[in-house]
């Protein structure tokens, strides 16, 4: 029987712990981003999901770690630690470099004979929608920071906080290069159904990218349009909430990503 470390409770936050949660969602922050962006998602599931954030090394208490800089680093290191985790069916949430990652981590677990009942994929293009145009991650600190204005993905008194975001930028500079530098075969798919959530103006992801996702899962393939730039997600809480309890609601009872053990 697996045992958690200490180092899984350092990626795992559970804002909402539930002893009676009969299935499990876990979410994958955005490039820069931490696990507390979660947090009101894992209020409204409480108590019947058990809701956990993944927090990346390199970010507020992990703030003294190593970032990592590349997205099969991230997957290996989360398909480990989610094999140890207690088995329920589990779904995954992921947005932007969030969602590449997830993916990438269901292919891990597939591969190693556990499922993941469904991703949703969020704020990201289809992993093989590479785009050659790039190079955040090589600009300066004044480039990186203007990227981010550009996607409006902080809030203003935190990018006006010189302290804060100087403090920010390794980890925002080392998701950029994973998130950049990250190549997906067109032929590579998972067996779970994928629904992915887009923004209608969101720069980072066209119409016809967000359905590329069709080609990268064997089962089903549903895009939903949401108004908004690369963070609409942060204007429709309510609305998504509302489709993972519709998920969840469909689902339950079914064995369907419950976790295989090691």
């Amino acid at each position: 029987m697996s045992v958690l470390s200490v180092d899984d409770d350092l990626w795992c936050r559970r804002y909402h712990p539930s002893p009676t949660a009969t299935t499990r969602l876990v979410c994958f922050p955005h490039a820069g981003g931490s696990a507390p962006f979660y947090l009101p998602v894992a209020t409204a599931l409480s108590p019947d999901v058990d809701v956990i954030a993944i927090q990346y090394p390199g970010r507020q208490e992990r703030r003294a770690e190593q970032p990592l800089t590349d997205v099969d680093a991230f997957a290996e290191r989360i398909h480990d630690l989610l094999l140890r985790q207690p088995p329920l069916p589990v779904t995954f949430f992921g947005h932007s470099l969030g969602a590449t990652i997830a993916f990438e981590t269901v292919r891990r677990l597939e591969a190693s004979g556990s499922e993941v009942a469904h991703l949703f994929a969020s704020g990201r293009r289809a992993p093989s929608a590479h785009r050659e145009a790039g190079g955040v991650h090589l600009r300066d600190d004044d480039g990186i920071l203007a990227e981010v204005r550009r996607l409006n993905g902080t809030a203003a008194s935190v990018l006006g906080d010189q302290e804060l975001m100087r403090a920010a930028l390794p980890s925002l500079r080392a998701d950029y290069q994973a998130a950049e530098t990250y190549r997906c075969a067109p032929e590579a798919t998972i067996d779970c159904p994928v629904t992915v959530l887009t923004g209608d103006t969101d720069p980072e992801t066209t119409l016809p990218e967000a359905h590329a996702w069709e080609r990268h899962t064997t089962s089903t393939c549903t895009v939903r349009t949401f108004p908004g730039g690369h963070f609409f997600i942060t204007a429709h809480v309510s609305a998504i909430t509302a489709l993972l309890k519709g998920h969840f609601a469909r689902t339950a009872g079914s064995d369907r990503g419950t976790a295989v053990r090691p």
